[in-house]
C-alpha cells in the first residue's frame, strides 16, 4: 500500500469474511448465531461459509462451538473479543483511508 495510507487486514477484508464480521459484530458481546442461521444471513453455501470461519477461527476472530441441543449436533458462531478489536480497528482503518483518498474526498476526480 502507499506510504502513509492504512493498511487493511487482509484476513477481514475478503468480501465473504468481511460480511461474517459485519453480521457478527451487530451482536452484543457473548451472543452467538447459529451456523445455519449465520450460513441463511449471509446466503453462502455450507462449504463457502466453513471454508472462511477456518480463517477467521485460525486468526483468532471467531470462535466455533460444536455442541448438542439433546441429541442433535448443533454449530454456535460468535465474535471473539480479539476479532471485535480487529473489525473496529478495520472499520477505523478504512474510514481513515475513505478521509483521505486522492479525490479529497469528493467522490469525484478532475481529470
Amino acid at each position: 500500500m502507499t506510504e502513509g495510507w492504512p493498511e487493511l487486514d487482509p484476513v477481514i477484508h475478503a468480501q465473504a469474511r468481511l460480511r461474517v464480521m459485519v453480521t457478527l459484530s451487530g451482536l452484543a458481546d457473548g451472543d452467538r448465531l447459529t451456523f445455519p442461521r449465520l450460513q441463511e444471513l449471509l446466503e453462502m453455501t455450507a462449504g463457502n461459509l466453513s471454508t472462511h470461519l477456518r480463517k477467521l477461527e485460525d486468526a483468532g476472530y471467531t470462535h466455533v462451538e460444536k455442541t448438542h441441543r439433546r441429541r442433535t449436533p448443533v454449530t454456535y458462531v460468535s465474535l471473539t473479543q480479539r476479532g471485535r478489536r480487529a473489525f473496529e480497528d478495520y472499520t477505523a482503518r478504512l474510514e481513515a483511508l475513505l478521509a483521505n483518498r486522492p479525490d479529497g474526498g469528493t467522490g469525484t476526480t478532475d481529470h
